[in-house]
């Protein structure tokens, strides 16, 4: 570790890319075997089911008593939304699933926003600009540039689309704990953060909203994230690595 990021050394980038690699795979069956009719606990045992599969275990199950295998936050929930036996997924729905996989002591995390149908007019605007806002930022990452060039790209594709930014919670470092420095806003104003060099690793992760970019926290369980209106949120979410060329995307998926 240097100052506010890390350096990780390429032993510890093998690793770290095969526990990437693995959580990719592992979120791609999430979404395929997801689906209308079972509840957000089904998929979250389903899920815990996968990553045991794998010989990792889930990043997130008891991190700070966070009590699900994955995070499963459906419409309104941004993120943190914790699988429940009473709530049972409709083909309206969309959802969202952040995954996170321990494996030979390193780990990937990422997320995916999806649906069961012909998305409206504007839920194609939420998914397709969220999805997009993450691209661009991942396009921005590039050797000698500052963590500020990221957010900024978030931040314009967010309001090319007309999408809120969600600003209480940001993307991170990750690799060989879950959460590294440094953090990476989806929005600027807050200075440059550090220049981006090889051997960092980040989860770059656009949280959009429709309506208004204020969350709430659900105080009856004191994780779930929900928008403040109500109104539908996406999440999209890629572990990258810096290199001295083009950022390379540790958690690529078919479906993108």
């Amino acid at each position: 570790m240097s100052g506010n990021r890390i350096i990780h050394t390429p032993e510890e980038i093998i690793r770290i890319r095969r526990a990437a690699a693995v959580t990719a795979q592992v979120r791609d069956e999430i979404a395929r075997l997801a689906h209308p009719g079972m509840t957000t606990f089904d998929l979250d045992q389903l899920a815990g089911s996968l990553i045991n599969a794998t010989g990792g275990r889930s990043a997130f199950k008891n991190y700070h008593g966070y009590p699900g295998n994955i995070c499963i936050s459906v419409n309104d929930v941004v993120i943190h939304g914790i699988g429940r036996p009473d709530q049972i997924i409709t083909e309206d729905d969309i959802v969202s699933i952040d995954v996170g996989v321990v494996i030979d002591n390193a780990m990937g995390d990422t997320a995916l926003t999806f649906g069961f149908k012909e998305p409206s007019k504007e839920i194609k605007r939420l998914l397709d600009g969220t999805q997009q806002a993450l691209m661009e930022g991942i396009s921005a990452a590039v050797c000698g540039r500052f963590i500020r060039d990221i957010s900024a790209a978030v931040e314009k594709c967010a309001r090319r689309n007309r999408l809120a930014i969600v600003r209480d919670y940001v993307g991170h470092g990750c690799g060989i704990q879950l959460h590294e420095p440094p953090e990476v806003p989806n929005y600027t104003g807050w200075g440059k953060g550090p220049r981006l060099e090889p051997g960092m690793v980040l989860c770059i992760e656009p949280m959009l909203n429709l309506g208004t970019d204020s969350v709430r926290l659900d105080r009856s369980d004191g994780w779930t994230v929900r928008t403040a209106d109500g109104r539908p949120s996406a999440h999209f979410e890629h572990m990258i690595l810096i290199t001295d060329n083009e950022p390379e995307i540790l958690t690529w998926q078919k479906t993108m």
